[in-house]
């Protein structure tokens, strides 16, 4: 019985970490209005077992995006120890238009009020009030334009957030070039600095 019951236990782990790998990659690929069903399938398990471990959606969300949700505040924690807070700030921007291009549905999560739950708002409000406070040495510095706010971080996103291409690596390659822009754009004093390659993008008719 004993050995029965561990078997069983055993078997609902390997469920739960099924759908949760499942949700990563049909969240990253589809964004946060991927169907419940798609991500059953996907992990290769009834939507019965599926609502078992996670009733909502909401909750999926956020157990998924939990540990992406903390790497995003370490990045902006490590750009706030910079010693030069211009480099801390661009290497912010670069490494989350990368993330976000990786993954798009951590970012939508990220810039939504979709998941509710108290450990991911609080993740949130830590990464925007570090880099915050990044932005403010910036501006000391005399690096960072005066009028730069967090709404600026936010409008990069959602622009990153909207480029198409024809692969993974394109999009990648394309999010480097944009944040590459969106940095110069920032900078007190713009200058001619070199761009990362361009990348071919798809199209899409209006």
């Amino acid at each position: 019985m004993t050995d029965r019951l561990t078997h069983l236990r055993s078997d609902a782990r390997d469920n739960r970490e099924r759908i949760l790998e499942a949700a990563r990659a049909v969240f990253a690929a589809d964004g946060l209005d991927a169907p419940m069903r798609k991500i059953a399938r996907t992990a290769a398990v009834g939507p019965a077992t599926l609502y078992r471990h996670f009733p909502t959606k909401q909750e999926l969300v956020t157990e998924a995006f939990s540990e992406r949700m903390r790497a995003c505040y370490v990045v902006v924690d490590e750009g706030l120890a910079d010693p030069d807070p211009w480099r801390g700030f661009s290497t912010v921007i670069e490494r989350l238009c990368e993330l976000q291009s990786r993954d798009r549905g951590f970012t939508a999560a990220f810039m939504s009020s979709y998941p509710g739950a108290m450990d991911f708002a609080a993740d949130r409000g830590h990464a925007l009030g570090s880099f915050a406070a990044l932005a403010r040495r910036a501006k000391e510095a005399g690096r960072l334009r005066a009028d730069f706010t967090l709404d600026d971080l936010i409008l990069v996103l959602m622009a990153n957030g909207g480029i198409q291409a024809p692969s993974p690596a394109a999009r990648v390659a394309a999010s480097r070039r944009f944040a590459a822009l969106a940095v110069q754009a920032f900078r007190a004093s713009p200058d001619a600095a070199p761009l990362p390659p361009a990348a071919r993008l798809a199209f899409v008719a209006a």
